[in-house]
């Protein structure tokens, strides 16, 4: 492994993701959500109650930060602050209805963007890269610490 193909390899993720994203977002007909607020979305998706002290940690930023961006998605109308029953100082995030709904939008755009792309490619790419998802999987999970 040279450091030439890491880079390839790191290139061709973030172009795939930026494409996708970008394209998802315009087939959904609305305005892309930074980066930050939906790291915290896709975080309280996968964790419902997380808290913002957590979200932080997990996150790899400042609780400051997850503070700010909780406001702005609460403001928006994606997400809630309930308090904990066991420590009511404490506030438990969840998704509201209109983020669940906005997020499975996206799913499924993003999918069909993948699908269409995945069919035009021959063969063996195709079954090459849906083999390697379960990799990329465990790849991104060792890097955010979810192993």
């Amino acid at each position: 492994m040279t450091d030439e193909t890491v880079d390839q390899f790191a290139g061709a993720l973030g172009d795939l993701h930026r494409v996708l994203r970008r394209a998802a977002t315009q087939r959904a007909g609305r305005t892309a959500l930074p980066d930050a607020q939906v790291e915290v979305l896709r975080l309280v998706q996968r964790r419902p109650g997380t808290g913002v002290r957590e979200a932080a940690e997990r996150l790899g930023t400042a609780p400051n930060t997850i503070s700010t961006l909780v406001g702005e998605l609460t403001a928006a109308g994606l997400l809630r602050r309930e308090r904990d029953p066991a420590d009511r100082r404490t506030a438990r995030l969840e998704l509201t209805d209109a983020a669940r709904e906005r997020m499975a939008a996206y799913g499924r755009h993003r999918r069909d963007l993948l699908d269409a792309a995945l069919a035009e490619l021959d063969g063996p790419d195709r079954e090459a890269l849906l083999a390697a998802a379960p990799a990329l999987r465990r790849l991104a999970d060792r890097m955010t610490g979810r192993t």
